[in-house]
């Protein structure tokens, strides 16, 4: 800032402090949405845990499971589910997600992808990655209705074989100010995965009818459409925790940046009256 005028300095600090209330004013907006994307999740965690529980408890029970949804394959071709944001503004929110998914590939020629909010369409698109489908508008506000499509494209590609795995990468809202990237593996299914399944007596005798193999084609489905919902909410509401948090930083900055501002201002200011009171002085004394 050196050598900048009172005028130029005045006009900064203006420029900043616009910014600031539009920072504000999204932090306030993020805050609000982040309310009620945590009210969503905590209502859907219950539903989306039974499932699992119900699949893994099958799963733990019976042993010699033979479906197409448990047996493992020779992996040639990989599908990613992944969610990012329609917008930015949200700190790392977007980029650790798509970083999940290219450090896990083995051979990116080998892997499809089904993108979720803009920002993941733009980067795999742009970076010649092979995006079989994309879903925009649904990142903020997901309804069970596109977790069942998308599950839907998913499995249809598995069972036509044209995948050999579903991979499905989120962000889990571990607190307002930590999210964390996670990646579950959705087919095939494997015990564990969601972590131990405990033995519990209840379970321990339970017959499956007509088969588990039957109940197992009836729940999967559900089981991939509940866990991509329960992905998208915690998604949802990790991207309004990551946006408000990066508003309040931006907030923050903008506040220093204008003290530091106002504080060369006045000395800029001083500096020029003091020059003023100089040079009257001096004039002063050549009239003498």
């Amino acid at each position: 800032m050196a050598g900048m005028g009172t005028r130029d300095i005045k006009r900064k600090i203006k420029s900043v402090n616009n910014t600031r209330q539009i920072t504000k004013a999204m932090e306030l907006v993020s805050t609000a949405k982040l309310k009620r994307s945590k009210d969503r999740l905590s209502v859907t965690k219950p539903y989306f845990d039974t499932v699992i529980d119900a699949v893994q408890s099958i799963m733990a029970s019976e042993k010699n499971l033979k479906h197409e949804f448990v047996n493992k394959r020779a992996v040639e071709n990989t599908l990613y589910i992944v969610i990012t944001g329609d917008r930015g503004l949200c700190g790392g929110y977007n980029v650790n997600a798509m970083k999940k998914v290219v450090h896990d590939m083995v051979d990116p020629s080998k892997a499809l992808i089904i993108t979720i909010g803009r920002k993941a369409q733009s980067y795999f698109n742009a970076n010649g990655f092979n995006v079989i489908d994309s879903f925009e508008g649904i990142s903020e506000s997901p309804m069970y209705t596109d977790a069942q499509a998308i599950a839907r494209i998913a499995l249809e590609l598995y069972k036509q074989e044209k995948v050999d795995e579903i991979k499905f990468v989120y962000t889990n809202l571990v607190s307002t100010i930590s999210q964390e990237p996670v990646m579950l593996k959705l087919l095939p299914v494997e015990v564990g995965e969601e972590g131990e399944v405990d033995k519990n007596e209840d379970f321990e005798f339970i017959n499956y009818e007509p088969s588990p193999e039957e109940v197992l084609s009836f729940i999967i489905p559900k089981y991939v459409a509940s866990t991509i919902y329960g992905g998208l909410i915690d998604s949802a509401a990790s991207e309004q925790a990551a946006r408000r948090v990066a508003m309040e930083n931006a907030s923050n900055n903008a506040d220093e940046l204008i003290g530091d501002l106002t504080l060369t201002y006045n000395q800029a200011r001083q500096a020029a009256i003091t020059q003023e009171i100089a040079e009257i002085v001096g004039g002063a004394e050549a009239l003498k």
